[in-house]
């Protein structure tokens, strides 16, 4: 008889943590990355657990699925033009999934060993990637960039920074960033906030290019849509003014210590329900070293610069 493992849990960092950098010879408030600013807006308590008390979490099989399918779509376009057909992004598949056990052993957990839901799962995977080709053929692109790392510095000394999925260059040096989905597109009255990931990455964008850039794309591998929208410096302006205005919540919240939990959909979903106050629970001590308000949940040394990861 087979078992299920217990699930393992996994550091919530988000890619721009695991690649940042440190800024030599500048005094850094902290740093934010869109993923960061979502938590915060969705549950300061959440976004507590994920960047304060680093809080492992188990893993999920959508969020693992989008993270497979991302890397064969990274993958992808080092195959020559002709070479990038469905058929060859679907071997890709199953050597992705077994690079990201190599990395992050804990995504193991998820499925009984030798049981059937790894192969239900991995057939979701192929699923999600064949849409992809049903909205773009990868043998008439070739981007300019792919899982590309941006970071900036504002004004106040805040750095922002994030991983971009794809950035493509037109010959008259138009930018259009690209982030895909492995989920389903929101509701319209939601696509304002699905689109401030891709304003942020065009606002960092802009600050070290000196280039707005011209198209913002969604890709909704869940149901086939795109979403498309071209931002102008005012849109991106906001964007920096909603960046900060949270940054400055986030400091606030860290010296008092108080983040309050935020009911809505999401805690269908959230891990850390049993010590949340809003369902009867307790959040832990506050950690007895005392973190600096750095909302990317790097270490954080004496000049206040993000310290390097291990």
């Amino acid at each position: 008889m087979t078992t299920t493992p217990a699930p393992t849990g996994v550091e919530p960092a988000d890619p721009a943590e695991r690649r940042g950098t440190r800024v030599d010879g500048v005094d850094v408030l902290g740093a934010l990355s869109p993923s960061r600013v979502a938590d915060f807006l969705n549950c300061p308590l959440q976004y507590r657990f994920r960047s304060i008390d680093r809080l492992p979490e188990p893993p999920s099989p959508a969020a693992v699925r989008g993270t497979v399918v991302h890397r064969v779509l990274e993958q992808l376009f080092d195959l020559p033009a002709a070479e990038r057909t469905p058929e060859r992004a679907e071997t890709m598949l199953e050597p992705a999934w077994a690079e990201l056990q190599e990395v992050e052993p804990a995504v193991a957990s998820m499925f009984p060993e030798d049981g059937p839901e790894i192969v239900g799962w991995l057939a979701s995977c192929r699923e999600v990637l064949a849409r992809y080709f049903s909205l773009e053929d990868p043998r008439r692109l070739e981007p300019a960039e792919r899982e590309l790392y941006v970071e900036t510095l504002t004004d106040s000394k805040l750095l922002l920074r994030g991983v971009i999925d794809r950035v493509d260059v037109a010959p008259d040096g138009a930018i259009r960033v690209v982030d895909y989905k492995s989920g389903a597109s929101p509701h319209v009255m939601f696509e304002a906030k699905a689109l401030f990931q891709l304003r942020f990455y065009a606002l960092v964008l802009w600050r070290m290019r000196g280039v707005v850039p011209k198209v913002l794309q969604l890709v909704y591998l869940g149901n086939s849509e795109v979403l498309t929208y071209e931002p102008d410096e005012q849109d991106l302006l906001a964007t920096e003014r909603k960046v900060l205005a949270v940054w400055d919540a986030i400091r606030a919240a860290t010296e008092l210590r108080e983040f309050q939990p935020r009911k809505g959909a999401g805690c269908t979903w959230c891990s850390h329900q049993v010590r949340c106050p809003a369902y009867g629970g307790t959040p832990p001590p506050w950690p007895e070293t005392e973190p600096e308000p750095d909302a990317a949940g790097e270490p954080v040394d004496v000049t206040g610069q993000p310290g390097p990861r291990g």
